[in-house]
């Protein structure tokens, strides 16, 4: 059913300075989309079945800007090293793992059986360089009714004899044949070009999937400028480039044509800061990863204030959980020591702030989601915040930020709905 109406404590950011609170309040979905929320029941959706979540928040679904499927398998383990290491001794090992089916149905069901019963309503996520444990991935995250933008890597340099395409040719053929396979299978999962990021892979290669990117339409997600190792290398390996983003653009791999997520952007330089935004790249900021594999922080406060496009990425594995209320927690945490320990006119960022990331800001790389605004589509979570029992007298907003701090997505999560059907 896409056609109802929530009653419940509605939380949703009118802009990403503020969240808009509505008390004991109703929210319309009509083919999907949201119709607006009110006080009362307008006359024309009186016949509307209400789904009755009085006393509960209700706001919109967590939107996933950057997360490693084959790695969900080991979160929590091997955070002892810096990023190049920790992918060479961890990461590697175990998505080299995913050329047995076998071992991808089982991975991959345990992922999306954990992201289902998850906040998240919206997710861009990773996979591996094997195009038919991708596809089995793909087809589980259908299953899940979450909306999905999955990737199978390329990668044909720099990486482990298990773990690398024989030739830019196979990995541009591979991708193709991806490509035609996904597209127009399934509902809400697309696909979408993957370079792992420009160490991984050659001119000829960032080429090939340049021009698949614009000749299918499909858009883009890779890492950028996320560790002081990492960035130097793309200068020994590319130096013909003024920068890292240069990397990526000069073959139509950031944000033109097609839309483009980059993770991480910690050291972003002004001139790379500039194309972002002249491009529309969106930035997916993994506070969590940063800290656990020693990157540095993020200075998301700059770019807030140029208007960039900033969501929130979980980054497991790097990041430790799925959970982008702890994300948010984590976002909030590590600007106050940017603004304490790099820059003191970076100001820290407020609760407002990370929930807009969360919802809207990430949502915007899907379109029209992450809010309860008219014309958007219809994503919500339920949370039922008397299980975080307490003593005082709270208004809906301090509610809404106490069950942020204290888990609420993971001790108090009660439904999910994304394009208006309830899928928990």
């Amino acid at each position: 059913m896409s056609d109802f109406i929530i009653r419940g404590d509605i939380c949703t950011s009118a802009d990403k300075k503020t969240i808009q609170t509505y008390e004991d309040s109703y929210a319309v979905c009509a083919d999907g989309v949201c119709k607006g929320v009110f006080a009362k029941i307008p006359e024309r959706y009186r016949d509307l079945t209400v789904h009755d979540y009085r006393g509960k928040l209700v706001m919109p679904g967590m939107v996933d800007l950057h997360i490693h499927a084959p790695q969900y398998a080991y979160r929590g383990l091997g955070m002892d090293m810096e990023l190049l290491s920790w992918l060479d001794h961890y990461a590697f090992p175990e998505e080299a793992k995913y050329r047995d089916l076998s071992y991808a149905e089982k991975a991959y069901g345990i992922f999306a059986d954990a992201v289902r019963h998850s906040a998240t309503t919206r997710m861009v996520a990773f996979g591996t360089l094997h195009r038919e444990a991708t596809e089995l991935l793909m087809d589980k995250m259908e299953d899940t009714g979450i909306v999905s933008f999955v990737g199978k890597l390329n990668m044909d340099r720099n990486s482990p004899d298990d773990l690398r395409e024989s030739s830019a040719e196979e990995s541009v053929a591979e991708t193709e044949l991806f490509l035609k396979d996904a597209l127009g299978r399934y509902r809400n999962t697309y696909p979408i070009i993957t370079p792992r990021f420009v160490p991984s892979c050659t001119d000829a290669c960032m080429e090939g999937i340049g021009k698949l990117s614009e000749r299918y339409g499909v858009r883009v997600q890779s890492h950028l400028s996320e560790n002081p190792g990492e960035v130097a290398w793309v200068r020994e390996l590319c130096p013909d480039t003024a920068f890292y983003g240069e990397a990526y653009d000069r073959f139509g791999l950031f944000g033109k044509p097609q839309q483009t997520v980059m993770a991480h952007c910690v050291y972003s330089s002004d001139e790379e800061i500039a194309l972002m935004k002249e491009n529309g790249v969106f930035i997916a900021h993994c506070p969590a990863s940063n800290m656990n594999v020693a990157s540095g922080i993020a200075p998301i406060r700059r770019y807030l204030d140029l208007d960039l496009r900033v969501g929130l990425g979980s980054d497991v594995a790097g990041g430790q959980t799925e959970s982008l209320f702890t994300a948010m927690v984590e976002a909030l945490q590590v600007s106050k020591l940017y603004w304490r320990i790099v820059d003191n006119s970076c100001k820290p960022l407020s609760v407002d702030e990370v929930f807009y990331m969360a919802t809207k800001g990430g949502g915007e790389f899907f379109g029209k989601v992450g809010a309860f605004t008219e014309g958007y589509e219809f994503d919500a979570i339920v949370i039922d915040d008397s299980r975080l029992p307490h003593p005082q007298e709270l208004s809906t907003k301090e509610r809404l930020e106490r069950a942020i701090y204290l888990g609420g997505d993971i001790k108090a999560l009660v439904a999910k709905y994304c394009r208006g059907k309830r899928i928990l």
